[in-house]
C-alpha cells in the first residue's frame, strides 16, 4: 500500500507539471498575437474586433470621399465632428485628424498664395535714403555697410528668442510686417470675419491639445486626445450602466412590494379561514360530546336545503351534530375528513358550482375557495356519485394534499374517508387513483365529472371500467351496481385543465 501510494503521488506531481507547461504554452500563444490596427494596439479581442470595425467603416469613408476635394473634405470632418459615424476605438480620432490634416494643407496653397500678391506689390520709397542705399544704414570702416535694423532680421536665431523679443520696425521697414522665427517678414492680410473666427476656434483647440500633450510629459497633442476620447466613452457606458442599475432597482422593488401584498393578503384570507374553521368544528363536536348549547327555536329550524329531482320534498332528520351549524349557514350539506391530515371541513353546495371557488363557508371572498358538492348532486335522492370539489393550495389546505395518494403506500395508510351528509354518518374506502383533465363538450371521452347517476348496471360497469383503466394502481376493490360512490376532485397543475381525482365507494361501519 506504502508503494502504491508513492506511486500515485509521483503521478499527481507530473500531471501538474504537464498542467503547468500547458498553461505556459497557452500564456506565450495569448502574448504572440498581434492586437494592431493602423498602427494602434489593443489588449483585448474585444477591444481589437471594435478597432476592426471602425476601419471598415473608415476605409470605406475614404473609398466613398474624394479626398482631393476640399468641401468634401469639410462635409465629413463635420459629419466626424456631429458623431454621425459611431466609433468605439480611438481610430475614430486618429480618422478625425487625418481629416483635419488634409483640410489644411489643402489650406496651405490658397494661403501661400495670397502673401505672395500681397508681398509682391511695389514698396513706396520711404523719405530719407541717400545715394541708393536705404535710410537707417552706415558706413563701416572697411567699405562695408552696417544695418542698423534690429539682429533678428538678418540672421537666424532660435524660436525662443524669437518668440519672446518683439522686433521693432526701423526706419524703411513696412507697418504690419511680422517677423518670423528665422528672421523672414511675412506681410499681414486681412481676413474677413468669418475666417478670423475659425481661424480662433482652431488655435484654442491647438492650445488645449498641446496642454494634454504636455500633461502627459512627451509634449505630443496626441495622447491628451486619446485620453479625453477614452474617457468619454467610459462616461457614457457608466452612464448607461447607472441608468440600467435604477430602472433594475425600481423594477424590483416594485415586484418586491407586489409580492409583499400578495402574502399578506394570502396570509389574512387563511388565517380568517382557518378560524372559521375552527369555530365550526368547536360547534360540531360540542354537539357530539353533550356540551351544552343554544337550542335553536323549533320554529326557526331551516328546512332540508335540497330536494329530490322531481321536485317533491322530502322530510327528513337532520343529525343533531350539524343542527346549529346548518342555522348558521344554511348552504352546509356535509363534512369530509380523512385521518391523518389536514383535511377536515364542512361542505358546501349551492346552485352555481363557480361560487365557492372564491368564496368561504360565511360567503365572503376568499382565494382559498371551500369544499362543495356538485350542483346536480342530491343527498336526499341520494344520487349514485356524490362529487366533492376543493382547490389544491400550496400550503396544503383544501384538497391540497390529495395528490399524495399518487403513492401506492400512501394509499395502503389512508385507505377510509369519512363523509357525513347532515343526514347520515358515511365511510368509503378508496378505488381508484387518477389523472384527468376537462375535456370541450365535443369531444366524446368518459367525463368522471359528469357520472353522477347510473340508469342501469350496465352504465354502471362502464363506469366503473373506464376508472379502472385510468387507476394509476390496482386496490383490489371493486363495487356493484347500486353501491354509494364518493369522488375527490381537484386541480393538476401537470397539465392544461388537469385534474387529479380519487374515488371511493360506501362501506358498512364496522
Amino acid at each position: 500500500m506504502a508503494y502504491l501510494g508513492k506511486k500515485l503521488a509521483i503521478i499527481s506531481i507530473y500531471s501538474k507539471m504537464i498542467d503547468e507547461s500547458k498553461g505556459c504554452v497557452k500564456r506565450k500563444a495569448m502574448a504572440e498575437k498581434d492586437y494592431t490596427v493602423e498602427g494602434r494596439r489593443f489588449f483585448s479581442e474585444k477591444d481589437y474586433a471594435h478597432a476592426k470595425r471602425d476601419k471598415e467603416i473608415i476605409d470605406g469613408l475614404r473609398r466613398e470621399t474624394d479626398l482631393a476635394d476640399r468641401d468634401k473634405l469639410e462635409r465629413l470632418r463635420r459629419e466626424l465632428r456631429e458623431e454621425k459615424y459611431r466609433f468605439y476605438t480611438i481610430l475614430g480620432r486618429d480618422f478625425l485628424e487625418e481629416v483635419e490634416g488634409l483640410l489644411k494643407k489643402a489650406d496651405a496653397p490658397e494661403r501661400a498664395g495670397k502673401g505672395i500678391s500681397s508681398g509682391g506689390r511695389k514698396q513706396t520709397k520711404i523719405s530719407g535714403q541717400r545715394g541708393g542705399k536705404p535710410a537707417g544704414t552706415k558706413t563701416a570702416s572697411g567699405g562695408r555697410t552696417r544695418s542698423s535694423e534690429p539682429p533678428d532680421m538678418r540672421k537666424p536665431v532660435s524660436a525662443r528668442s524669437a518668440s519672446s523679443k518683439t522686433p521693432s520696425p526701423g526706419a524703411g521697414s513696412l507697418a504690419g510686417r511680422r517677423y518670423s522665427a528665422a528672421g523672414r517678414t511675412k506681410p499681414e492680410r486681412a481676413e474677413p470675419e468669418g475666417t478670423k473666427k475659425n481661424r480662433t476656434k482652431q488655435h484654442q483647440a491647438s492650445t488645449d491639445l498641446k496642454e494634454d500633450g504636455a500633461a502627459s510629459g512627451d509634449g505630443k497633442a496626441r495622447p491628451g486626445a486619446e485620453e479625453r476620447g477614452l474617457d468619454g466613452l467610459v462616461a457614457e457606458a457608466l452612464k448607461r450602466r447607472e441608468r440600467r442599475r435604477r430602472l433594475m432597482i425600481a423594477a424590483c422593488s416594485v415586484l418586491a412590494l407586489c409580492c409583499l401584498g400578495y402574502f399578506g393578503l394570502y396570509s389574512y384570507y387563511d388565517y380568517r379561514t382557518e378560524q372559521n374553521y375552527r369555530k365550526m368544528s368547536m360547534m360540531k363536536e360540542s354537539a357530539t360530546s353533550g356540551i351544552a348549547v343554544s337550542t335553536p327555536n323549533p320554529a326557526s329550524t331551516p328546512a332540508p336545503p335540497l330536494y329530490t329531482l322531481d321536485g317533491e320534498p322530502e322530510s327528513r332528520e337532520v343529525l343533531e351534530e350539524y343542527k346549529n351549524l346548518l342555522i348558521k349557514n344554511k348552504k352546509l350539506i356535509g363534512w369530509i375528513k380523512i385521518d391523518d391530515t389536514n383535511i377536515d371541513y364542512p361542505v358546501m353546495q349551492t346552485t352555481d358550482n363557480e361560487y365557492y371557488l372564491d368564496h368561504n363557508t360565511q360567503q365572503e371572498r376568499d382565494i382559498n375557495g371551500a369544499i362543495f358538492m356538485d350542483k346536480d348532486c342530491d343527498v336526499l335522492k341520494p344520487s349514485t356519485n356524490y362529487i366533492l370539489y376543493g382547490h389544491h393550495m400550496v400550503n396544503g389546505k383544501m384538497f391540497g394534499k390529495l395528490y399524495l395518494y399518487q403513492k401506492e403506500s400512501y394509499y395502503k395508510e389512508h385507505q377510509y374517508i369519512s363523509f357525513d351528509t347532515i343526514y347520515e354518518k358515511g365511510t368509503y374506502q378508496v378505488m381508484y387513483v387518477f389523472p384527468a383533465k376537462v375535456h370541450k363538450e365535443t369531444e366524446i371521452v368518459f367525463k368522471y365529472y359528469q357520472f353522477i347517476d347510473a340508469n342501469s348496471a350496465q352504465e354502471f360497469d362502464s363506469y366503473m371500467q373506464e376508472m379502472a383503466d385510468m387507476s394509476l394502481y390496482d386496490t383490489g376493490v371493486t363495487a356493484q351496481y347500486g353501491d354509494q360512490l364518493l369522488t375527490l376532485s381537484t386541480c393538476d397543475n401537470q397539465s392544461t385543465e388537469g385534474r387529479f381525482v380519487v374515488v371511493a365507494k360506501k362501506i358498512a361501519k364496522e
